[in-house]
């Protein structure tokens, strides 16, 4: 047996220098000129959906401060204090967990520890995760802290939820919003670690995982793990539909043109193939408008029609409809007891929207056609 332990996709290939994060180009340059121009603030917020890189963001930005010749934005991540920041045993690089560590207590032990010099490093950096778990009397507890805290003292914080956090804590931090990463970009990712692990997957497999994924990296990681461990070197698209109860892009495709072309009986057979598959039916309905939506941009990029659903052409009024009542279906589905009836129902209304017309645009074509249409004969003057 080894005595080297197995260490998780996700945390083998954690981002550890500012070129490594993935699809926050705009996060990472601003960090880098803040450190290489002396403009670094005393408080930063970081936001964005789960596995997007901002705790990883926090760390590398520790790492940069905190560097043998620091601050260097461009430091090595194979620097003895880069590497004890990375393994978490760096002396003035504090992680508090926001969630269990919520009380105004540990607010106020932590008002007393920010007065001490730094052991190691220039800075002492204070990593606050799920910020917004912290209670209202520790937001207020921080606030005079953060405000005016001392020169050698920087605090970074990571939420999904800035919404839950205060605004005169808000006010008092640079924020920088991470967004969710395109598929293209965790795809390439995904190669590259396929590549150095020795995995053969292919491209189809690659795209359902980063649909999965949702524009998380680590969520599209620890995928991209578990299928190695159920398929072992080689992966392929129904490997990854059969383990997550996705369906295939091809069918969605399908389905979405059956929406567009109004065939109630191919979109009801369609609905049955992948409820007998045993197919996740709330993700089908979320991919089915993801798909739509791809047709709504498509139309208006073109001036208003689109072909992207198949052989019938749609309106952007259309599209928008059809969308629209899908979206208004998603609570049935989800909640629903009878999860493939309401998902049929859910998918034939559209059919009937997406070919009514709204009363403001008939008027609008109606008026335009009146004042296009030929004058009659005026009546002669006496």
């Amino acid at each position: 047996m080894s005595s080297t332990a197995y260490q998780v996709i996700a945390r083998k290939w954690r981002p550890q220098t500012f070129a490594d994060v993935v699809g926050q180009d705009h996060v990472m340059r601003t960090l880098s000129n803040a450190i290489k121009r002396d403009r670094i603030a005393h408080a930063y917020l970081f936001v964005g959906p789960r596995g997007t890189g901002k705790t990883s963001t926090a760390r590398i930005f520790a790492k940069a401060l905190n560097c043998t010749d620091g601050p260097n934005a461009d430091f090595d991540p194979e620097d003895e204090a880069c590497k004890s920041i990375a393994d978490g045993t760096h002396l003035d690089v504090i992680e508090i967990d926001g969630a269990s560590n919520n009380g105004v207590d540990q607010v106020r032990d932590l008002r007393e520890t920010v007065q001490y010099a730094p052991a190691q490093g220039k800075f002492k950096v204070y990593i606050i995760d799920e910020v917004h778990m912290l209670s209202a009397q520790a937001f207020n507890a921080l606030l005079k802290t953060l405000e005016e805290p001392p020169e050698h003292v920087k605090f970074v914080f990571a939420t999904t939820d800035p919404q839950k956090v205060l605004p005169t804590i808000i006010s008092r931090c640079q924020r920088f919003d991470l967004k969710p990463i395109p598929a293209p970009l965790i795809i390439e990712r995904l190669k590259k670690i396929g590549a150095d692990e020795s995995v053969k997957i292919t491209d189809t497999a690659l795209a359902s995982i980063a649909r999965m994924a949702d524009g998380g990296m680590r969520d599209a990681q620890s995928i991209f793990d578990q299928m190695i461990s159920f398929c072992g070197e080689e992966i392929d698209e129904p490997d990854v539909l059969d383990v997550y109860g996705l369906v295939a892009a091809e069918k969605l495709n399908a389905l979405a043109g059956a929406l567009a072309a109004g065939d109630h009986q191919q979109i009801i057979a369609l609905v049955d193939e992948c409820d007998e598959q045993g197919r996740d039916l709330v993700r089908l309905l979320a991919d089915v408008q993801a798909v739509v939506r791809e047709a709504l941009l498509d139309a208006i990029a073109q001036g208003g029609k689109t072909r992207r659903l198949g052989d019938t052409e749609l309106s952007t009024e259309q599209v928008t409809r059809l969308l629209d009542a899908l979206r208004e279906g998603e609570g049935g589905v989800k909640l629903g007891l009878a999860e493939k009836i309401n998902l049929e129902v859910t998918l034939l209304k559209p059919v009937e929207a997406s070919r009514a017309r709204a009363i403001d645009s008939l008027i609008k074509e109606i008026s335009t056609l009146a004042e296009s249409a030929p004058a009659g004969d005026e009546k002669k003057k006496p």
